[in-house]
């Protein structure tokens, strides 16, 4: 079942709309595979590639969507489960500068997105619709469980369509 307003803060609905799919488990694993095949295709020059000062390398970018689906992943569970703490925010640039991209390699990146997403949707099947149904407190507003797996996948989405517009498209220039 797709995500309804009610469910998530108004950001969220920029990323579920990239969501084609209207399951959380079929949107996970469809886009992980779409995405795997588009990763694997960019090219080794790129890796450390920013497309502008102060933008992020082409590995930064990735590794941030990797810590965003473990974040986000972290608030499903914790919601799933009954719990309604707020969860702290985090700070992106601060991951990000500290994520030691530069010294990581592509085949590394690509081993833990594949491990995370594999992890998380064991998860999110592991969910009955009761599950997926309940709410909690993030910092942008309330969110259901299955609102936060559609927002995973868009939010991944989101930033490869970056990587092909800006970053892929520069070096075409």
């Amino acid at each position: 079942m797709r995500p309804v307003k009610e469910e998530c803060p108004d950001y969220y609905w920029y990323y579920i709309g990239l969501v084609k799919q209207n399951d959380v488990v079929s949107a996970l694993t469809e886009t992980k595979k779409s995405a795997l095949d588009f990763i694997k295709s960019i090219s080794t020059d790129l890796e450390n590639f920013a497309y502008a000062e102060g933008k992020w390398t082409v590995k930064q970018v990735l590794i941030h969507c990797i810590d965003t689906e473990r974040i986000f992943s972290a608030r499903a569970l914790t919601f799933a489960r009954g719990d309604k703490q707020v969860p702290n925010s985090y700070d992106e640039n601060l991951y990000g500068a500290n994520c030691a991209a530069s010294s990581r390699t592509m085949s590394d990146i690509i081993e833990e997105f594949e491990a995370v997403r594999h992890s998380n949707i064991c998860l999110f099947r592991s969910f009955n619709t009761e599950n997926l149904k309940k709410v909690g407190p993030t910092p942008s507003g309330p969110a259901s469980v299955n609102s936060i797996g559609f927002t995973i996948c868009g939010h991944t989405e989101h930033h490869l369509n970056i990587i092909k517009e800006r970053y892929l498209q520069t070096v075409k220039k």
